[in-house]
């Protein structure tokens, strides 16, 4: 079934990207991607760590509205900060604890700090994330813990 639905995602970025549909442009797309497919399995590297099924329709109705809503909340508040003429900014780096537990969670939550307007997450360390922020706001947020048990809760769902 994880074969399958790789070479599915696979073929489909594909054809997003080629944008060309006749029939011997889209036969030699299946034909290449059968063929990383099966490079793929053969070096054993299709497992349910690299490719979690689950995980998509969990995040699809759970976690990604949040996060986009996020994101977008926090990118009007970026924007507001970069307009102000007085540019009220008080750069911060911090640690943020992390609850997570597998690779995929940690990364997920990293991720999620830096695709959100004014963080980055810096380094994964063992229990934390080193965070740095425009402002300090943003770091007493992140400590809160919201978007930490987020993520835990999108982990358990794996």
């Amino acid at each position: 079934m994880r074969i399958f639905i790789s070479f599915l995602v696979l073929f489909s970025f594909w054809l997003l990207l080629s944008g060309i549909y006749n029939l011997l442009t889209v036969s030699l797309g299946v034909i290449s991607c059968l063929i990383v497919i099966l490079l793929l399995h053969r070096m054993d590297v299709i497992d349910h760590e690299s490719h979690p099924v689950q995980l998509a329709l969990g995040a699809l109705v759970s976690y990604w509205p949040w996060l986009f809503k996020e994101i977008f909340f926090s990118g009007l508040n970026v924007a507001r900060i970069i307009l102000d003429p007085k540019l009220p900014i008080s750069p911060t780096v911090d640690l943020v604890e992390l609850n997570q537990v597998t690779d995929i969670g940690k990364s997920t939550f990293a991720n999620s700090i830096t695709l959100t307007p004014g963080t980055v997450a810096i380094e994964i360390k063992k229990d934390f994330v080193l965070v740095h922020s425009i402002e300090t706001k943003l770091i007493y947020d992140l400590k809160s813990g919201q978007m930490n048990s987020r993520v835990c809760a999108f982990e358990r769902s794996l």
